[in-house]
């Protein structure tokens, strides 16, 4: 038995052994003395629990408050939707990020894209048609010889040729590569029933066209952004065409895009098309991305813009910074992420923009014809990002491009494939691939708003 008993902070213990010897065993034990704490350092202390939190919540207010004014001006009505036939000209001292800068390597401030002040932009004129010693003088489309189209038809029920394509063997894409004075070549419209059907009204309007600015969304898929950055002379000069499907008038009126009596959304002249080609959305798309000097047979220049974007820069001006200044034919951006097209065919599969298998039989084939793996093709990168093409329509760029459209119908839907094999299988002269702050400068990228409904069958 033991017993303790604590008297003013001494702790006594008593065991039966010690009270046998007569022995009594004291601990001691001491008050621990606290030190009073001060009225100053009870407020930080409650301070640092309050200010951390509090600190996180402005900081997110502020981020919050910093991108919806940055992003608002491109979600206005004023420049992403109009029901009005026609707009006035936004003033180009007036307009949302058209000043915008990239940081060079040294910290220093500069503009990317090197354009003309407003002053030499509206004297701005086009040049006369050089005289140059070029491989080809002119292309023959198929679509204007005598065809047999159901003999070759019935040996490629596999592939996504058709009757507006054609029906190119591979012997016929082999020599599609070896440029003569007078080049024949498949270039879509293969035959008049291959669909992209387009009124004569709207046919007879593109062929006025000199300088083109294009666009198109089938399937619903995106808004129509109206460009900003021009002067009143590319409005006069300038045709801006967005190609329209059924589906995507629809779903713009919905939204209040209503096509006006004159065909025209603010800037934007409407063409709608009917039967169109291809059940795969992106095909058709490609029809006025890559082949549009089939579609405007007069026109001597033309900008293709994604329909994710909108166009910023005066349209006469990025034709002088990017291909008369340099003497260039065909001007598109740098990839922002690889520059080797068999590391972008990794990135597609991974991405499931298409099938591994697809991709296999494509990069297969480019292996077989002896592309290389490199990153570099004569100092640039070998890899483009083909959101903005702005060319020229000479015969030898509307070759590449007629070829380029073909690896697409032939192979998947993804154009920056293809885009390097054409490139070094015709080795294209003045091809200009500007650095990926330039299309920044070009365009604002406004996503893809919607998914496409594609098409219920293929057209054969």
């Amino acid at each position: 038995m033991s017993s303790s008993s604590l008297i003013h902070g001494i702790s006594i213990s008593v065991s039966d052994d010690d009270e046998a010897s007569g022995k009594v065993r004291v601990r001691v034990r001491r008050k621990r003395n606290r030190q009073p704490i001060s009225g100053r350092r009870r407020f930080l202390r409650r301070a640092a629990r309050l200010g951390g939190p509090l600190l996180l919540a402005s900081l997110a207010v502020f981020l919050f408050t910093y991108e919806y004014y940055r992003l608002y001006p491109y979600y206005s009505p004023s420049t992403t939707s109009s029901s009005s036939s026609s707009l006035p000209p936004p003033l180009a001292s007036n307009l949302s990020r058209v000043d915008r800068d990239a940081r060079a390597a040294d910290g220093a401030r500069k503009s990317c894209l090197k354009m003309l002040d407003h002053e030499m932009l509206q004297n701005l004129e086009l040049p006369e048609t050089p005289e140059q010693n070029l491989p080809v003088k002119k292309v023959v489309y198929r679509s204007s010889l005598p065809h047999l189209e159901d003999n070759i038809s019935s040996h490629m029920t596999n592939s996504r040729f058709n009757s507006f394509t054609g029906y190119q063997t591979l012997t016929e894409r082999e020599e599609s590569f070896k440029p003569k004075e007078t080049t024949t070549v498949h270039c879509g419209f293969y035959s008049e029933n291959g669909g992209f059907r387009i009124s004569d009204v709207d046919k007879d309007y593109m062929r006025s066209c000199r300088v083109v600015v294009a666009t198109c969304a089938f399937g619903g898929g995106d808004d129509l952004h109206q460009p900003i950055g021009m002067t009143d002379v590319s409005v006069r000069k300038v045709c801006y065409v967005a190609f329209w499907d059924e589906v995507t008038r629809l779903a713009q009126q919905e939204e209040g895009n209503k096509i006006g009596e004159n065909l025209m959304i603010g800037h934007w002249r409407i063409i709608l098309v009917r039967d169109l080609p291809f059940m795969d959305q992106r095909l058709n798309g490609k029809i006025p991305k890559l082949i549009s000097h089939r579609l405007f047979p007069m026109a001597r220049y033309s900008i293709w813009v994604d329909s994710k974007s909108q166009f910023r820069r005066d349209p006469l001006g990025v034709l002088e910074a990017l291909l008369w200044r340099s003497n260039s034919s065909v001007a598109l951006s740098e990839h922002g992420a690889r520059s080797s097209l068999y590391d972008e065919g990794k990135a597609i599969v991974k991405k499931h923009k298409a099938t591994p298998e697809e991709v296999k039989i494509q990069l297969d084939q480019y292996r077989r014809d002896g592309i290389p793996d490199d990153k570099r093709f004569n100092g640039k990168k070998a890899l483009a990002e083909a959101s903005v093409i702005v060319r020229d329509h000479a015969p030898l760029t509307n070759l590449f491009m007629c070829l380029w459209f073909n690896e697409v119908v032939r192979f998947t839907s993804r154009d920056q494939l293809s885009f390097p094999y054409v490139l070094r299988r015709l080795r294209l002269p003045g091809v200009h691939l500007f650095p990926v702050c330039a299309r920044k400068d070009l365009v604002n990228s406004l996503g893809h708003r919607r998914k496409v409904k594609p098409l219920a069958k293929e057209r054969r």
